[in-house]
């Protein structure tokens, strides 16, 4: 008999846990939430609880699916809680030691065909698992804002189990989104490929090539892009972004994936872009406007390397 993912633990209950708790609990799954930091568990149920609101007064989901979805979360700080869940999903901090550090933890409490997964978005499953539960672990990644994006990476290792993608595929249809399995790898395909694109996007910024505005005009109108590059680093965090690209450039030492300053000084001033009000856009004002200080200093920068 096949394997078949019956119900979910999710350990990290920031935007992402929380994001992939609200999409399993609506498909149906019994979900056992974790919070992993310090604080109280109701705060991320009561994550859950806004988006699933902001869906139904939008008219995009009937209360009592959003009740019934609400219902089927156990929101917890107890990492054991996750014992008896046939999948187990990590989304902490991307960290490589914390991360092996919580598979170390969790893997000797599962049940042999339980299946561990991570959300990590650059490492690899591979090193994650190693010498923990390699044939029985797989990269679930998931992309932001968890219930609005289709797609889901499924990656995998020459070792895992020939029962865990198709489960995994399964899995991730029953929660109405698209699986695409790939081979395990740093940045897997969409991150490998997209950071670059942020990265180009953000020095041909801090280049003064064009306005924020007209850059991601550009990309949206030129590529049939939904959203421009500079403002969809500032959505994924440009804290994020600067990580992802660090990784990156040390596994491959391309220069594609090498961070531009302009980065490296927005992440240092802790402007990371729509979760702090401030990135590449300033978000306290509505609609967003290009941060007109870092406008300033590269205009500044231009003028005078044109002079």
């Amino acid at each position: 008999m096949s394997f078949e993912v019956e119900t979910v633990g999710i350990v990290g209950a920031g935007l992402m846990g929380t994001g992939i708790a609200e999409v399993c609990a609506l498909a149906g799954y019994p979900t056992v939430l974790v919070k992993a930091t310090p604080g109280n568990a109701a705060s991320a149920l009561d994550r859950v609880r806004a988006s699933l609101a902001a869906r139904v007064q939008k008219g995009k989901l009937a209360a009592d699916v959003a009740d019934a979805a609400l219902a089927r979360i156990q929101a917890t700080t107890d990492r054991a809680a996750v014992v008896d869940c046939s999948l187990v999903i990590e989304s902490i901090v991307e960290d490589l030691i914390a991360k092996r550090e919580l598979f170390a933890e969790l893997a000797p409490r599962l049940a042999p065909q339980a299946v561990l997964a991570t959300n990590t978005s650059t490492l690899k499953v591979g090193d994650l698992a190693a010498s923990i539960r390699e044939a029985r672990t797989i990269g679930l990644h998931f992309f932001s804002p968890v219930p609005a994006m289709a797609l889901v990476e499924i990656a995998h290792t020459a070792g895992t189990d020939a029962d865990v993608v198709p489960a995994a595929e399964r899995f991730v249809g029953r929660l109405g989104k698209s699986p695409v399995p790939v081979l395990d790898s740093t940045g897997f395909v969409v991150n490998r490929l997209l950071v670059p694109l942020l990265l180009n996007s953000i020095q041909a910024y801090g280049q003064g090539l064009a306005t924020a505005e007209q850059i991601d005009t550009a990309m949206r109108l030129g590529c049939g892009h939904p959203l421009g590059p500079l403002a969809l680093a500032d959505l994924i965090g440009l804290d994020v972004v600067y990580a992802m690209a660090k990784l990156l450039y040390q596994e491959f030492k391309d220069a594609c994936y090498r961070p531009p300053a302009l980065l490296r000084r927005l992440v240092q001033e802790g402007h990371l872009g729509k979760k702090t009000g401030r990135g590449l856009y300033d978000y306290r004002t509505r609609p967003p406007v290009p941060n007109e200080e870092i406008w300033h200093l590269i205009r500044g920068r231009s003028l005078h390397a044109a002079a």
